[in-house]
């Protein structure tokens, strides 16, 4: 499996000179199996944009699917233009909203956000050929990927987190996740609850919410998200063999992100932070 990282921030893009290193684009990871090109888009924030140099101005033809319908995670829709151009085939996937699994149910909620007066076109109206899927949880396979949802706590809409394998290998991506909103755990950062741990359970690596820190976590946890600790503490229970803090805060500098870095270096788990532009090539045994 490889993973590009098109996208590392949480709640709104940061540009910037002190957001250079580990990048300024909101959620998208674009996943690929071995030798060929991405088919399997995990979130789209403006760091989708990135998937249409990936595929030499190619159209996209696989499916997305958005952990949740929040701008930071659907803003970089109607900019993905390997997706928005003739000969795309887009397969859209996120939380069903309202009863069922209506696809024109998700098409509608989007539109809230994307048409006139906010913007000049709907979803319906990207071009190439655009499906729309509400899922349950439950298990899916989408372009040759085994895919778990489940959902996990997180404030402002149904949020779903996935276990992604390609037989060989298991990407886990929480990347809007509030534990607190369970209590507060044995440790003050939240509860380890079945979800989590079902969805991150041994897998080779974890893309997990870090958006704060443990000390900043009282007084902004009711936004709804993770701290780092929370994160590392996470794998270390569940045996992940490595973990990626992700959803960076928009006023997170990159040195700050490298102090994060330096508190756990001897942790049990190998801890990195995600860097906008890199790829990641998952090896199995």
């Amino acid at each position: 499996m490889r993973i590009h990282v098109l996208g590392t921030r949480g709640s709104t893009a940061a540009p910037g000179a002190d957001f250079v290193r580990y990048g300024g684009h909101t959620s998208c990871l674009a996943l690929a199996h071995d030798g060929e090109l991405p088919s399997l888009i995990v979130d789209a924030g403006t760091g989708i944009r990135g998937v249409s140099a990936l595929l030499g101005g190619q159209p996209f033809k696989g499916s997305v699917v958005l952990g949740h319908l929040h701008w930071d995670h659907t803003h970089g829709l109607p900019f993905f233009a390997s997706g928005d151009m003739p000969g795309s085939m887009v397969t859209l996937c996120a939380p069903a909203q309202g009863d069922g699994e209506a696809g024109t149910d998700l098409a509608t909620v989007l539109a809230r956000a994307m048409s006139p007066p906010h913007f000049p076109i709907t979803p319906l109206d990207l071009r190439g050929n655009w499906t729309f899927r509400g899922l349950a949880p439950g298990d899916y396979e989408l372009e040759g990927f085994s895919v778990l949802a489940l959902e996990v706590p997180h404030k402002g809409g149904r949020t779903f987190g996935y276990r992604i394998s390609d037989g060989r290998v298991t990407l886990a991506y929480i990347s809007d996740h509030c534990p607190t909103g369970l209590g507060p755990g044995r440790d003050g950062l939240g509860e380890y609850h079945e979800a989590a741990m079902r969805l991150v359970s041994g897998c080779d690596i974890l893309f997990h919410d870090a958006q704060y820190t443990d000390e900043e976590l009282p007084a902004r946890a009711y936004f709804g998200h993770s701290s780092s600790g929370y994160a590392v503490r996470l794998a270390e229970r569940a045996g992940v063999k490595r973990l990626v803090l992700y959803h960076h805060d928009p006023q997170r500098t990159d040195d700050q992100i490298d102090a994060i870095l330096s508190l756990y270096q001897s942790t049990a788990v190998p801890v990195e932070a995600a860097i906008g532009g890199t790829v990641i090539d998952l090896v199995g045994k």
